[in-house]
């Protein structure tokens, strides 16, 4: 069981942005958050708590939020569903970066450490044979053409 296996899709959300913050400036403050996910500081401020409590992150108020070390593992998780599943959507599925983004951010959530093994290998290995690649590009865009003049949804 992962650190985050126990966190709700939106603290698993806040653990995903204080990283992303901290990659770029070092901590976190709570209207970085806030302004990252688009939520009320009085939103951020509960959810620091409670990862506070799971000794995920170090907060205290008007102070910077760090990533514990049980934090940052729980964080890398959720950011290498996300990775993952965008880099399927983009590279396999050919998918629009936006659209892959945001269902991405959705299922993150829910995608299990073996389902996240095979998704990762098999981008992989597609990417590692570029005329594989190009083949299942053309092959499944006129696959996909084919059914939406069928009606197909």
């Amino acid at each position: 069981m992962t650190a985050s296996a126990h966190l709700s899709e939106s603290l698993e959300d806040y653990l995903e942005a204080i990283f992303h913050i901290a990659a770029a400036k070092k901590a976190a403050r709570a209207k970085d958050i806030s302004d990252r996910l688009g939520v009320t500081r009085a939103s951020v401020t509960g959810a620091l708590r409670v990862l506070a409590e799971k000794s995920l992150v170090n907060y205290s108020p008007y102070d910077l939020v760090t990533l514990t070390s049980a934090g940052a593992k729980a964080a890398r998780n959720v950011v290498q569903r996300h990775e993952a599943l965008h880099d399927f959507f983009v590279t396999v599925l050919g998918v629009e970066e936006s659209e892959a983004e945001r269902s991405a951010c959705r299922m993150e959530h829910a995608l299990s450490p073996p389902l996240l093994a095979r998704v990762a290998q098999f981008v992989k290995y597609v990417k590692q044979k570029p005329q594989l690649l190009s083949v299942w590009k053309r092959t499944f865009k006129a696959a996909g053409s084919a059914a939406v003049r069928a009606g197909a949804p």
